[in-house]
């Protein structure tokens, strides 16, 4: 079997591990592989987004091409893999707008009954203006196409919320902000859940919770992610039944109703409010670095369920087990990060104990060896049967690993390490979380 991973990141590096022990006899490719993806496959001179990539993949009688980043799978990569007769597992660009739209996804909820945060849509900054002036602060601003993780503003005023919404439409961020959805803020804890969808069915992964901001507390500004933890422990049965019930299979079955049925990962990012799940965005693959975390402790084959999507199968009968056991994942960010940084730092990364594994993102494997690349650098991801365990040993790994200007945050999991604590106790700002954390208001992931 010869396997195609086209993306180059954290959350690609995951799935090339997973993939390969699921079929460890397999060929592997992937496009312009890291520091830490070099070893384990063939490496492919294309960017994911480059037109002739598909060509090549059907050149190269690839059995399955899995598309990692949101970007290409807009452009129709899918697509284009598709009409070439190659198996991929990610969805064609018009099932892609459920991300890369958030216009289109927000009036696709509304039409499928699927809670979420009350919206408008707007393109001229008056009737913006109007909407926020109607609304009581915080209020969400968000560019409605793809920003890099940039286009959404959490505003406390509505002074502010303008000044967002003028931003964006005034070319802040190019295309991707010509419209701008703006939303009520929801209030409460969030959950991302993963889906495996195809044919008439969805298959849930283990629940996860990541950390956005920059700073421990979940203060500063927002990042790509910081770290992550699975399983979620206020995640019940109960509630991941309800998430199905009410969030997955209606807005799938709106998207084959609107003609763009959906075929892949679809990622269902949710605020757990007062009044239930509420979504807060979906994206089109998996996230990063909820992937880092959740995989290690998927027993079963991923491929298999893979392949079966990306031949139209679906996923009907089939099961994914998962260990009794926790992964906490900390992503090592270069200096400066989310801002600017730097690039070409050496890497050290020492032997570790345990089951801790280092997923590479941003780095790159020269002939002076492992050297920074990019402003999340590597995520060290640990396994062990509790929480608390796990949680220190990704700590541990995170202080081991060493380039210069390295930053990550001491504290990732620690609402779920405050949910452990006996009754009466208290967490102070020492890796567990403040003792009075900022209330939860997030509607960006």
């Amino acid at each position: 079997m010869r396997i195609l991973v086209a993306g180059n990141g954290g959350r690609e590096h995951a799935l090339l591990w997973k993939l390969r022990r699921d079929a460890p006899e397999a060929s592997f490719f992937a496009t312009r592989p890291n520091g830490g993806m070099a070893g384990a496959c063939e490496a492919v001179d294309f960017a994911p987004g480059d037109p002739r990539l598909a060509s090549w993949a059907a050149a190269a009688k690839i059995d399955l091409a899995v598309v990692g980043p949101e970007a290409p799978l807009a452009d129709g990569l899918a697509d284009r893999l598709g009409e070439l007769g190659v198996p991929v597992f990610g969805p064609t660009a018009a099932a892609a707008r459920i991300e890369s739209s958030k216009a289109f996804a927000k009036r696709l909820m509304a039409r499928a009954g699927v809670p979420t945060a009350a919206f408008e849509v707007h393109e001229d900054l008056a009737a913006a203006k109007a909407c926020i002036d109607a609304m009581q602060p915080p209020v969400v601003v968000k560019a409605s196409g793809l920003a890099s993780g940039k286009g959404v503003s959490v505003c406390p005023t509505a002074g502010e919320a303008v000044t967002a919404a003028r931003h964006a439409l005034e070319g802040g961020f190019g295309e991707a902000g010509k419209q701008v959805v703006i939303e009520e803020c929801l209030e409460g804890e969030e959950l991302s859940v993963f889906f495996l969808a195809g044919g008439d069915g969805v298959l849930p992964l283990l629940p996860s919770q990541d950390h956005k901001r920059a700073g421990e507390g979940d203060r500063g500004p927002n990042t790509g992610g910081m770290g992550a933890y699975a399983p979620v422990g206020f995640a019940t049965e109960e509630l991941l039944e309800e998430v199905e019930r009410t969030v997955a299979t209606p807005v799938l079955a709106a998207m084959a109703e609107a003609g763009c049925p959906f075929s892949g990962l679809l990622y269902a990012g949710l605020m757990i409010t007062s009044e239930g799940p509420k979504v807060v965005e979906f994206n089109c693959r998996f996230g990063d670095p909820e992937t880092q975390a959740v995989l290690p402790l998927l027993s079963s084959s991923l491929l298999e369920p893979m392949l079966a999507v990306a031949r139209g199968d679906g996923v009907a009968g089939v099961r994914l087990e998962f260990r009794d056991a926790a992964a906490v994942c900390t992503v090592l960010a270069a200096r400066g990060y989310p801002g600017a940084y730097g690039k070409g730092d050496p890497v050290s990364i020492p032997a570790l104990p345990g089951e801790t594994f280092v997923f590479h993102a941003g780095t790159v494997l020269g002939p002076e060896g492992l050297a920074t690349s990019g402003g999340r650098v590597l995520a060290a991801t640990a396994v062990a049967p509790t929480f608390e365990g796990a949680r220190a040993a990704s700590r541990t790994a995170a202080e081991a690993i060493d380039f210069d200007g390295k930053q990550f945050r001491r504290d990732i999991g620690w609402r779920e390490s405050r949910r452990r604590q006996p009754a009466g106790t208290r967490l102070g700002r020492n890796g567990a979380g403040p003792e009075s954390p900022l209330p939860h208001k997030e509607n960006a992931k």
